[in-house]
């Protein structure tokens, strides 16, 4: 079963297919030059299934996530003599996916691009809406672009390689589009969490399918992060501080920034206690970590350096109730005050 979602960009259409799959990608790929851009690991993996064309291979983790590594792409490219024809297929997970399509978009000016997402942080994520960039010393995606990729495909036969803690990565963000977005969709993962761990494939193509739908809708309403967009940051403003501290994962670093998240939205909004509770009940139900075990001036420092800041402040997503989120500009020395009182170094 394929079911396929579509975001309509300022440059273009870009198709989302989940349950396509990557021995399939030739009914994807356009009549025109390619060329592929792969991680090690997923080359030594699926190379077996991939179309025939170069490939570009880089190493993996946040470390290559750097303009060295665009350099040595772009080098890459130049050297294969390529021009303005050639289209960009990154087949990976997200950091392949973000620097495959910053690549693309400053390469001769921007060039053509597409993705096989193969993780679950991916596929529900970094590869769809068109948010492409790298890391600019430890801090998040300081270099970056908006560009929609012409398509992506999220094959779920893929995911069978992942290791466990890649699988609780990507379920973080699922939770989190169900926080945001849809009530019953936390219930349903509430009640499939074991199977969602164990990768059931009815399981994982629903989430998958709600994840996609529920993100493209917001990007298709505000594509460049001007206003409904920002929601998709919920557990991220403190989640990437967190992850500049502790590389652990970034859907780790995520579950934690939900926790913190929800926890100010009970001082901001009204937010349930109890409902706080629950979602630290499924974070931890999912094998993801909840603590906030950081120091609280390390913290600080981190969050001023979020690209999300204006100013003396920072656009902040707040939890109204289970499946409604809202947006407040707030300043430094308030989010600093709530970071003392909560985080416990």
């Amino acid at each position: 079963m394929i079911t396929s979602h579509q975001i309509m960009g300022q440059q273009g259409v870009s198709k989302i297919h989940v349950g396509a799959r990557l021995t399939d990608i030739t009914d994807y790929l356009p009549d025109q030059p390619f060329v592929i851009i792969t991680d090690e690991n997923i080359k030594a993996h699926y190379a077996h299934d991939f179309p025939e064309a170069p490939v570009i291979s880089i190493g993996t983790g946040e470390a290559v996530k750097t303009l060295t590594t665009v350099s040595f792409i772009l080098k890459q490219l130049m050297a294969l003599g390529c021009d303005r024809s050639v289209f960009i297929l990154g087949i990976g997970g997200g950091i392949v996916c973000d620097i495959t399509g910053f690549v693309a978009s400053i390469f001769m000016r921007g060039v053509d691009f597409g993705f096989v997402s193969t993780s679950l942080l991916s596929q529900v994520d970094a590869s769809v809406g068109g948010k492409n960039g790298v890391n600019v010393s430890a801090y998040k995606n300081m270099a970056g672009v908006f560009n929609q990729p012409r398509f992506v495909v999220c094959d779920p036969t893929l995911l069978s390689t992942l290791p466990a803690p890649e699988i609780s990565n990507g379920l973080a963000e699922i939770v989190k589009h169900a926080l945001i977005a849809d009530a019953r969709m936390l219930t349903f993962i509430e009640n499939n969490q074991n199977r969602a761990l164990a990768l059931d494939p009815e399981i994982i193509f629903h989430l998958v399918s709600k994840s996609v739908a529920i993100k493209a809708r917001v990007v298709q309403e505000d594509e460049k992060e001007a206003g409904a967009r920002r929601k998709l940051n919920f557990g991220h403003t403190l989640g990437h501080a967190i992850e500049n501290l502790d590389p652990s994962g970034h859907g780790r670093a995520v579950s934690r920034g939900m926790v913190a998240a929800a926890r100010f939205s009970c001082e901001k909004t009204g937010f349930l206690a109890q409902d706080t509770d629950r979602i630290i009940d499924l974070l931890e139900g999912l094998n993801l970590p909840t603590d906030l075990n950081y120091d609280t001036a390390k913290i600080c420092h981190a969050v001023q350096q979020d690209k999300k800041k204006q100013g003396d402040g920072l656009f902040f997503v707040l939890l109204e109730a289970i499946g409604s989120a809202r947006v407040e500009r707030i300043h430094f020395t308030e989010i600093a005050a709530f970071i003392q009182k909560n985080f416990t170094l």
